[in-house]
């Protein structure tokens, strides 16, 4: 049966080896020259104090590869699910060769079993080292990326660690049981993505954050959390202010739930009608441009002083967010998550096929 399993999977197990070898190979080979212009980067600019300006540049330039291989990661466990997990099944019911299979010395428990397990195994093995080789080639990268990018963020966080191997578990278990319940391929395929798709959309923003709960705290404005600073109008009108969504002072990389900005009696202030960039809040802070710290000196404000003024008085950032540090718990416990669904689904699976099929 171990046999008759790896000639079926042999086609698609050895092509899928195949692009990971290639894959981790450039990785292996380009990843120690990033990690150390990252780190002369890094001398270069400390002394200085401008490695906010080399962390853009150095990020800009690896933009793409960075994004592409995210994307990568992330489509892996769903193609595990499509092309390796709905047809397993479905092939054999929809073509009713699992009829010559139980009428040998095999059983359906075993038969589903060996199944389940060689290739669910192979599935997990090829995510999880694509994701770790990721991981490993991408860390000079997540600690320069921009916070929408971060390691916590969503996007970038389903293709770090561990967490791909729970998703491809799932993906692959998810296709093995539309394939038992609809007995079609194209169908089981179709039902495959439609569910996981659903499922990688609502865990990252209604389940990841409260699997630790967040840490909510109030911050002085700075530039760290303040995007930009502008007079709304003549006559010295309110102070504009476009504020971080993504960012909050001490925590880099940190994965920001909601940011607010209070008033000296620690009421949330209202926004205005928008314009500044989609990672960044509107609102309106009633201090005097006309004279001052915020008030424009030869047409232009200092940012950093009318900051400073704006802290004076009492206006702080309102800030809910999960730190950089809980990355690892998180990973597992989601990673758990995932294993338990995958179980509960092939236990499905295993009462099914003793039942039969009409």
């Amino acid at each position: 049966m171990i046999w008759l399993t790896w000639r079926q999977l042999r086609g698609t197990a050895l092509t899928t080896a195949a692009a990971l070898l290639v894959l981790i190979a450039v990785l292996a080979l380009t990843g120690p020259e990033l990690a150390s212009r990252y780190s002369a980067g890094i001398a270069g600019c400390a002394p200085a104090g401008t490695c906010d300006d080399f962390f853009d540049r150095f990020f800009d330039e690896h933009q793409l590869p960075f994004l592409a291989l995210t994307l990568v990661v992330l489509l892996l466990p769903a193609l595990v699910g499509l092309f390796w997990g709905a047809p397993l099944i479905a092939r054999e019911l929809e073509s009713g060769t699992h009829l010559l299979v139980w009428s040998q010395s095999v059983t359906r428990t075993r038969w589903l079993a060996v199944k389940l397990g060689l290739t669910g195994l192979a599935a997990m093995a090829a995510a999880g080292a694509c994701g770790l080789a990721v991981t490993w080639w991408s860390g000079p990268l997540d600690r320069s990326a921009v916070p929408e990018l971060a390691q916590m963020s969503p996007l970038v966080f389903g293709a770090r660690g561990v967490a791909p191997m729970g998703y491809a578990a799932f993906a692959f278990v998810l296709g093995v049981t539309a394939g038992m319940l609809v007995r079609r391929t194209l169908p089981a395929m179709a039902l495959t993505l439609a569910v996981f798709a659903a499922f990688q959309l609502a865990v990252p923003f209604l389940v990841r954050p409260h699997l630790m709960p967040p840490v909510s705290a109030a911050f002085e404005l700075g530039p760290a959390n303040v995007d930009s600073v502008h007079v709304s109008g003549p006559g010295g009108g309110p102070v504009q202010l476009f504020l971080s969504t993504s960012a909050v002072p001490g925590h880099a990389g940190a994965w920001v739930l909601s940011s607010e900005l209070l008033d000296p009696a620690g009421r949330t202030t209202s926004g205005g009608g928008g314009g500044g960039p989609s990672s960044t809040v509107e609102r309106f802070v009633p201090v005097s441009t006309t004279s001052g710290p915020c008030a424009p000196s030869l047409g232009r404000m200092s940012t950093d002083a009318c900051l400073a003024e704006i802290s004076r008085l009492g206006y702080r950032q309102q800030a809910t967010y999960q730190p950089l540090e809980r990355f690892w718990p998180v990973q597992w416990i989601e990673t758990g998550i995932y294993a338990v669904l995958s179980l509960a689904l092939a236990g499905w699976c295993f009462r099914r096929i003793r039942r039969g099929w009409a």
